[in-house]
């Protein structure tokens, strides 16, 4: 995995973690790399300083992440994207392709405030968040199987 600093079009500062430079170049291609800030697709890498670390000899929660291999990192990662989801899909009602549409309700009292989650295009979540409609995108995870 690696782990790039970007930049949306308005120059909103983030982080972004890829399997590959490729694997970067064809999400941002794909529209699949939204700024969390404005939901701009535009996205760009920043200026990185590279990481120079030294060993100690008990890690402590910080260095342990920079001590990890990539595909420690990864896997770390998988586990918390998978609470996430799991968590928002047992406690939230899930509204399908209706999402912006049901969010905006929401957001200006039309229905009564719940939790929801379900699919919205790119230029839907971009006209959210430029509504102040709060949204945040999901992590995209392997489906679970049905057994």
């Amino acid at each position: 995995m690696i782990r790039y600093a970007l930049l949306c079009q308005k120059d909103h500062e983030f982080d972004g973690w890829f399997p590959s430079s490729d694997g970067f170049e064809a999400q941002v291609a794909a529209g699949d790399v939204l700024c969390p800030h404005c939901g701009s697709p535009k996205v760009r890498k920043a200026l990185m300083a590279p990481r120079i670390g030294k060993s100690i000899g008990k890690k402590s929660t910080a260095s342990e992440v920079a001590a990890s291999t990539p595909a420690e990192l990864a896997q770390k990662m998988s586990k918390m994207m998978l609470a996430l989801k799991k968590h928002v899909e047992e406690n939230c009602d899930y509204v399908g392709d209706a999402f912006a549409e049901e969010a905006r309700r929401i957001h200006y009292g039309e229905t009564e405030h719940r939790d929801i989650y379900g699919e919205a295009t790119p230029e839907e979540a971009v006209e959210l968040i430029e509504e102040g409609v709060e949204v945040a995108p999901l992590p995209v995870t392997p489906r679970r199987s049905a057994n």
